[in-house]
C-alpha cells in the first residue's frame, strides 16, 4: 500500500496556495499498520496552546526561520509534539495546501508511514492525547457529515468525522477527506 499511495500522491495535481496573508505551517499525517489494518495517528491539542485548543489535529505547526522547507517543519513539529524521530517518518507525498479560516494558517500536509508499535513522547504543553483511527472507519460513509457554514461573509462546505466519541472537524477533517480520496484511488490501482 505504501508504494501505491506514493504513486497516487505523485500522480495528482496538488493545489498550492500562494496567499501571502496566511502564516505558513505544516503537518504530518502519520499512517501505520496495526494488526493488518492501516491507521491514521491524531493528536488532541492541550488547552494551554494559543491556537486550536482542545481540537483534534495532526502533529504540526508554523514554519520557523530555521526550517529549510515545510517538510522540515512538519518533521520538526512531529518531533517536538509527539517525539516522532525524523528517521522514523517515511514521507510518501503531500496533499493540497489547506487554509484555516479562523486562525489564518496555510497548512502544507505531508503524508508519512511510521513504525508500529512506537514509543511516543507527547509534549505536555501542546498535546493532551495521542490516538489513532483505522482508515476503514473513515471510509465508512456514515461517519462523515457534510456541513455548510459562513465565515467572514463567505460560504464554505466542510466535513466532520466522528469516531468513538471523538469529533474530527475543520482543517483536520478536510485533510482526512483528501487523504481518503487518494487512498481510495490507490486501492483501485
Amino acid at each position: 500500500m505504501r508504494e501505491k499511495l506514493r504513486k497516487a500522491l505523485a500522480a495528482r495535481q496538488r493545489l498550492s496556495i500562494n496567499d501571502m496573508g496566511l502564516t505558513e505551517a505544516a503537518v504530518l499525517i502519520p499512517i501505520f499498520c496495526k494488526g493488518g489494518e492501516y491507521h491514521i495517528l491524531f493528536t488532541k491539542r492541550s488547552d494551554r496552546v494559543m491556537h486550536h485548543r482542545g481540537q483534534i489535529s495532526f502533529p504540526g505547526g508554523a514554519k520557523s526561520q530555521g526550517d529549510a522547507s515545510l517538510r522540515d517543519t512538519a518533521l520538526r513539529e512531529s518531533w517536538e509534539e509527539i517525539g516522532l524521530k525524523v528517521k522514523d517518518a517515511e514521507v510518501v507525498g503531500e496533499l493540497d495546501d489547506t487554509p484555516t479560516t479562523t486562525s489564518g494558517f496555510k497548512i502544507a500536509p505531508f503524508v508519512a508511514f511510521i513504525p508500529y508499535p512506537y514509543e511516543f513522547t507527547p509534549s505536555p504543553y501542546e498535546i493532551s492525547k495521542i490516538f489513532s483511527v483505522p482508515i476503514s472507519a473513515l471510509l465508512h460513509r456514515a461517519r462523515k457529515k457534510k456541513e455548510r457554514y459562513t465565515f467572514g461573509g463567505k460560504a464554505y462546505v466542510g466535513y466532520s468525522y466522528e469516531y468513538q466519541g471523538r469529533l474530527i472537524w475543520g482543517a483536520t477533517a478536510k485533510l482526512v477527506q483528501q487523504l481518503i480520496e487518494v487512498w481510495e484511488s490507490a486501492c483501485r490501482s
